[in-house]
Order: structure tokens, then sequence, then C-alpha cells
């Protein structure tokens, strides 16, 4: 599984990302610009010793990402999703894209393909969850329809 940050803002929230993909073994793309530095202190403490961990891909920009990750499905998280992120049959290459923390993916992104954009259920008040949140729920769910793979279970050799 992949997790695509596009545009991320706040160096905690991708440093908790960066911590969630290593214990998973989820690869983390990260697509500019970045409202944080990538050595910030936040960002490493959030992370913690588990950088080494974690494969972290690099990009310009959307274009360029898209162009040297031709092959997986693509799935974009919004609060304007038409389908929750629970209906989806995820597969291991696929890739979860999540928006910056102030503003969502953008308007182009979504429209590439409007069947793939997904949300989460939750009140209609709430203007949306936390970035960190939101990966751990959708990556989870598409991890435990694929059987956690590659993970540790409890009570299971």
């Amino acid at each position: 599984m992949h997790v695509v940050l596009f545009q991320p803002e706040i160096p905690q929230n991708t440093g908790n990302i960066a911590r969630l993909c290593a214990a998973t073994g989820c690869e983390l793309h990260l697509i500019e610009p970045f409202g944080f530095i990538l050595d910030d202190r936040h960002l490493r403490r959030a992370g913690l010793d588990y950088w080494p961990l974690v494969k972290v891909h690099k990009y310009l920009d959307f274009e360029e990402f898209t162009k040297l990750n031709p092959d997986g499905r693509y799935f974009y998280l919004t609060t304007k999703g038409r389908h929750f992120y629970h209906e989806v049959e995820y597969q291991a290459n696929d890739y979860l894209i999540f928006g910056p923390e102030t503003r969502g993916l953008p308007p182009e992104i979504l429209a590439l393909n409007p069947n793939h954009n997904l949300r989460i259920p939750m009140r209609e008040e709430a203007r949306s969850l936390n970035l960190a949140n939101s990966v751990g729920i959708v990556l989870y769910e598409a991890l435990r329809q694929q059987g956690f793979p590659g993970l540790k279970q409890a009570g299971k050799a």
C-alpha cells in the first residue's frame, strides 16, 4: 500500500503518518510544496526513531507523481467523496491520496476519477478529521481487507 500526502502543511501530522507507514510497511509519497522543511524538528520528533523504517518518495508536483507511479489505482480521500472508504476492495498496489490539512485536494485532482473519491463518515456539523487520524482509519481498513500482510497479529504466529 501507498500513502500519498499532497502538499502537507503540518509537520507533526506528516511525522505521525510516517510512523504509521513504518509500522505497517507502507510507502510514503510526499508531493511538494510542503508547509515545512523536511528536517523540521517537529516532523522528526513525531516520527521518532521510525524514519529508517519508512520508504519515502518526494515529488515536485502531482504531475511528476503520476508520471513516476502509473501502475497503481489512485483513491482520493475527501469530504466530497461519492463513496465511503470501506466500500472499496483494496489491493496491494493502491495509492491513498490525501490533501493538505487546511483545504483538502483541489477540484482538478478530484475530477480525475470521481468514482475513486472516498470519504469517511462523520457528523454533518464536523468540517473534517485530523489528517493523521484519517490516514490511519483508511489505511488500516485497506490492510484489514488484505489480511494485514506482513504485520504481526496478536495470537497468531
